[in-house]
């Protein structure tokens, strides 16, 4: 089977692409696709944990985020430049998330088949 990595690039509620990755994601571990999901640039706010989306009328995506282990999907990384630019600390995001240099972000490319980027 061929794997994909989902590359997630959007900033939380910025518009629809965040949660559209997201569903993907979601939807290639229910189907038991071997899938993995690297959050980069302004994505990894979407791995905060004070996100008040019900204010712009949204649900929260880090409670989704949040769910991605009972789909079996574990294979979930975060940009540790990015994390440093937003301010994020490794201790802010989900226990299974793990986080990458960029040299680990290039292995993690390659060992993937397909790329979708979000």
């Amino acid at each position: 089977m061929k794997s994909t990595l989902l590359v997630m690039n959007r900033a939380p509620y910025a518009g629809t692409l965040a949660r559209a990755g997201l569903d993907a994601a979601l939807a290639y571990a229910a189907f038991d696709q071997p899938t993995s999901v690297l959050f980069a640039g302004p994505a990894v706010l979407q791995l905060a944990p004070a996100q008040e989306p019900a204010a712009i009328g949204r649900k929260s995506l880090r409670r989704l985020i949040d769910s991605m282990p009972l789909y079996d999907l574990e294979a979930v990384y975060a940009d540790a430049g990015a994390l440093a630019r937003y301010g994020l600390a490794a201790a802010d995001l989900p226990a299974f998330v793990t986080v990458l240099d960029p040299a680990a972000q290039r292995e993690l490319q390659d060992r993937h088949e397909h790329l979708l980027s979000f």
